[in-house]
């Protein structure tokens, strides 16, 4: 049963001469559990693509469907909850707050949630014991290298317990062994937690570690979409 599904979506930036159509009509199911890769060219829509799915933008026409509700009508803080609650969120850039702890980091998105004092602590801890840097939680963020600052993106991607992890160009910016060990955590939290994965990627050796892949050229899905 699909999870995610997006209904011919289109988005169009610019108007006249300058119009720029970055997706074309693009329509595919994403199954629960399940480990897909997006891939394609710079230029291609992928990203553009993912920020849609993941309600961070909106299509010019097309639908969205989460759990087979359209999502279209959802505005303000209603979609900021359903995104918290519902998403978790793997960038290349870490976007991390340099000056926090390891801990205040992965607790803020529980903190956006409401949950409060002891609760949240123990929720980030464990998160942060599944990416194996429990021995890192008081470090500042600052002070941590690159693999450790995308384990933490992991981690504060997987607090809130979200049904689907996007994760985009996750090993970008980070050496081979250690891009290696940050695609074993991801891997290891769908198997054993049933996440569904949506990875967008540039890299043909990490896109066949997922179950499936769908290919975009020029704003269109030329493979893999169903």
């Amino acid at each position: 049963m699909s999870l995610l599904e997006t209904q011919n979506v289109v988005r169009t930036y610019g108007k006249g001469t300058t119009k720029f159509d970055a997706l074309r009509g693009v329509s595919l199911a994403i199954d629960k559990g399940e480990s897909v890769a997006i891939i394609g060219k710079s230029g291609s829509g992928k990203s553009t693509l993912m920020h849609i799915m993941a309600l961070l933008d909106q299509p010019t026409s097309g639908s969205i469907l989460l759990d087979n509700q359209p999502t279209n009508k959802i505005k303000g803080r209603a979609l900021n909850k359903l995104r918290n609650q519902t998403f978790g969120f793997v960038f290349q850039q870490f976007f991390l707050n340099a000056q926090d702890t390891v801990l205040e980091n992965v607790m803020l998105p529980l903190k956006i949630a409401g949950v409060t004092g002891k609760r949240r602590k123990e929720l980030a801890l464990a998160a942060i014991r599944a990416v194996d840097l429990e021995s890192k939680a008081q470090n500042k963020a600052s002070n941590l290298s690159g693999g450790q600052k995308q384990r933490v993106c992991i981690a504060r991607a997987l607090v809130n317990e979200p049904q689907i992890i996007f994760a985009d160009e996750p090993t970008g910016n980070l050496d081979s062994t250690t891009g290696e060990m940050v695609e074993n955590i991801l891997f290891k939290l769908h198997r054993e937690k049933g996440i569904t994965l949506i990875i967008v990627t540039h890299d043909p050796d990490l896109a066949q570690k997922c179950q499936r892949q769908i290919q975009i050229k020029d704003g269109l899905v030329v493979e893999g979409g169903e």
